[in-house]
């Protein structure tokens, strides 16, 4: 008999992870970000109950921001979290792209005239 293979581990026994569509969305922020110069680095976590994307103003740092998605919070408040540096929750929902919109505010600057 042999030992189970991690590829055919049942789905509650493989750590959660953000499939191609979410990483998608998250990629075109944080690009943008990186343009305008604000972010610098990010980590990936796979854990068994949550995946995280943190995002870094620069590499040795703590994360200015935290992606999370929470499967087992999709029939509550929605498993999608953006999480400030102080641990708020900054936002929190079901559609991914809402709740990243909280991230993008940053870009937006006040204009003065010269």
């Amino acid at each position: 008999m042999q030992p189970p293979s991690r590829f055919s581990a049942s789905p509650a026994q493989m750590p959660v992870a953000f499939d191609r569509r979410e990483m998608s969305q998250i990629l075109s922020v944080y690009g943008r970000m990186v343009a305008a110069g604000e972010w610098r680095d990010y980590g990936i976590s796979n854990l068994r109950d949550m995946a995280v994307f943190s995002i870094f103003r620069r590499t040795a740092e703590h994360p200015i921001y935290r992606v999370e998605k929470d499967p087992r919070l999709r029939s509550k408040q929605g498993m999608y979290t953006v999480v400030g540096m102080d641990g708020r929750i900054l936002k929190r929902g079901h559609d991914l792209r809402t709740v990243l919109r909280v991230l993008e505010r940053t870009l937006i600057r006040a204009v003065t005239p010269d």
